[in-house]
């Protein structure tokens, strides 16, 4: 569960880094030379003092937006921190080593056949206690899956097909995109309108509660359709790299529109219909693709896994 000093702490290393990206860009220190006058840092404690030439930061907006995209691994890993933090004050941890330990060493056999950076401390996958059908995936590398969404598998590989969805999600840097594309450049102006209009207010209150709200927006609304199709096209192509068949991404879907149609909950909730997700995976599956099967000695495994997993 994430504390409020290391919520701000993961927050404020990711406004320092873009305000030092942004002022390695041409031009940058001029525009933010009028505003920017001292930062400190005192333990977790930091005050950002600022005069009140608000345009200065308006001007600055195209600074920031390619600021943002060259985020160091380093605090794209504490952004993600921050988001699995949101995300466990409405979950709670379900606690099972085995099953814990057989998603990992799924996610770790995706993750030696994949492309793309890798998250600065790697890839790590939790199980959520909810029947709801979801998942999600932080910039630090951070995988939730729900136990109703466990519930949706029939076989290895259509859990496979779950994890992969997620690497892909974090390997295309959807959830910092998702970020910078829908209240990245509104929340920076906002908190710094709010720092100049109340001078004596702490800044860590202010940047607080634009990351929440930001934070919160991605969470409750997910990633955009065309994000969810690039997710499940770049796990086409990872489990067909790593042995899995491709198509029990397919069955998994079924399984999903089966269990929670019309729901509102859940994927249905933050995710395109699986019809449509269905019709994409096709598209993006070749003939070599489609041809691989799901194999028995995996499928044993994943029995033997579940078996113990449901005695629970």
């Amino acid at each position: 569960m994430k504390s409020c000093a290391a919520h701000f702490f993961a927050c404020t290393i990711f406004f320092v880094s873009l305000v030092s990206s942004a002022c390695a860009s041409d031009g940058a220190n001029a525009k933010l030379a009028a505003w920017k006058d001292k930062i400190e840092i005192k333990g977790k404690n930091v005050e950002i003092k600022v005069d009140k030439k608000v345009d200065a930061i308006r001007s600055a907006g195209e600074t920031f937006s390619k600021a943002f995209e060259d985020i160091p691994p380093e605090d794209e890993y504490y952004i993600g921190r921050s988001v699995a933090a949101n995300i466990l004050t409405n979950y709670k941890i379900y606690s099972n080593v085995q099953l814990e330990r057989y998603l990992n060493s799924i996610c770790q056999t995706l993750v030696l056949n994949s492309e793309g950076q890798e998250p600065y401390k790697g890839f790590h996958v939790v199980i959520l206690d909810s029947d709801e059908v979801n998942a999600f995936a932080t910039s630090g590398g951070h995988i939730l899956v729900t136990r109703g969404l466990i519930g949706c598998t029939s076989n290895e590989d259509s859990l496979a097909a779950v994890i992969a969805h997620e690497i892909g999600h974090i390997k295309l840097k959807h959830g910092l995109k998702a970020i910078k594309n829908s209240r990245f450049m509104d929340a920076s102006h906002d908190m710094a309108v709010a720092i100049t209009q109340n001078p004596d207010k702490k800044q860590a209150d202010v940047m607080d509660g634009m990351v929440d709200d930001v934070m919160s927006q991605m969470v409750n609304s997910g990633y955009s359709q065309k994000q969810e199709f690039e997710a499940d096209s770049y796990a086409v192509n990872l489990m067909y790299a790593s042995g899995y068949a491709p198509s029990a991404i397919i069955t998994m879907l079924e399984l999903i529109d089966k269990n929670q149609k019309g729901s509102g909950l859940g994927m249905y909730k933050t995710h395109p219909s699986p019809k449509s997700r269905i019709t994409n995976v096709k598209a993006s599956m070749g003939k070599n693709q489609s041809a691989i099967k799901v194999s028995n000695a995996r499928t044993n495994r994943y029995n033997d896994v579940m078996k113990a997993y449901a005695g629970k």
